[in-house]
Parts: structure tokens; C-alpha cells; sequence
């Protein structure tokens, strides 16, 4: 069997070059596709903290005295007077 001519490597390296261009351009694609699936996820998460922080400003508000006095008022209840307020304090445990 004749040895391999000089055209047979050639042609063995520019294959070997094909496929890992092929390679490469194929990680470089990924990439390009996961970096765009990053870049929508950190919109969204921004979206979302944006949400969480106009959730937490309206709870803030209907949580406040401003809000519970009156709707508590057009119930039938009332502050309590001072004379009213009792402060319960727990057992103190033995050994400290």
C-alpha cells in the first residue's frame, strides 16, 4: 500500500480547520442565545422587584394609622383610652 501523497494531508488538515471553525461558530452561537436568555431574565427579575417594592408601598399604607383609624371608626370601635391599655408581661423563668 502506498503511503499517504501530500494532498491527502492537506486535504486532512483543512478538514481538521472546517471542524473546529464548525466548533467554534457553534459555541459562539450558544453563547450569543444564552446571553440573550440572561439579559430577559434580568429584565424580568427587575420587573419583579419593581412589583415586590409597589406591593410592600401598599401594604405600608393600608398598615398605617391613616388608613386603619377611620375604617376601624365606620366598624363601631375606638381607640382605647389610657386607662384601658393593659400591659401583659410574661413569668420571669427561675434560674435567670
Amino acid at each position: 500500500m502506498a503511503a499517504p501523497r501530500g494532498r491527502f494531508w492537506v486535504m486532512l488538515w483543512l478538514l481538521f480547520v472546517l471542524a473546529v471553525l464548525a466548533w467554534v461558530v457553534a459555541r459562539q452561537t450558544s453563547a450569543v442565545v444564552t446571553a440573550g436568555e440572561v439579559e430577559q431574565l434580568r429584565n424580568r427579575r427587575s420587573y419583579l422587584e419593581a412589583e415586590r417594592a409597589e406591593l410592600l408601598r401598599r401594604i405600608r399604607k393600608a398598615a398605617s394609622r391613616a388608613v386603619l383609624v377611620p375604617r376601624a371608626e365606620s366598624l363601631g370601635l375606638r381607640l382605647p383610652v389610657d386607662s384601658e391599655i393593659v400591659i401583659l408581661q410574661a413569668p420571669a423563668k427561675e434560674g435567670r
